[in-house]
């Protein structure tokens, strides 16, 4: 059986909800083609700078293992070193209302 997609993961610490990511099958309607997507990830800004956006990916790219997906896609205009820094590639720049983005992979092994 295959992961449900879409697909919500919630980071708690001390009980507390610090961030969220999500698993999706498609999030840019300029790359119809691409998919499953890493969409909606967010941090508290009152806890950023701890680790927790890279603990969300790794909590990620595991669920995407399970589900035997083995490539993940990802835009963004703020945050493109922050996913290098975790093993995503910048593969081009799109544009999405009128504005650059990072077309990012993640490829994962079995």
């Amino acid at each position: 059986m295959g992961l449900a997609i879409p697909h919500t993961l919630v980071l708690p610490v001390d009980d507390e909800p610090v961030g969220t990511a999500n698993l999706t099958a498609h999030d840019l309607d300029e790359r119809p083609d691409l998919t499953p997507w890493l969409a909606g990830m967010f941090v508290a800004p009152h806890v950023r700078g701890r680790g927790y956006a890279a603990r969300l990916v790794a909590a990620v790219d595991e669920e995407a293992r399970r589900g035997s997906i083995s490539t993940l896609w990802l835009y963004t205009n703020t945050a493109e070193r922050v996913y290098a820094r975790v093993g995503w590639r910048t593969i081009e720049t799109v544009f999405h209302h009128d504005k650059p983005f990072a077309l990012m992979r993640r490829d994962l092994s079995p």
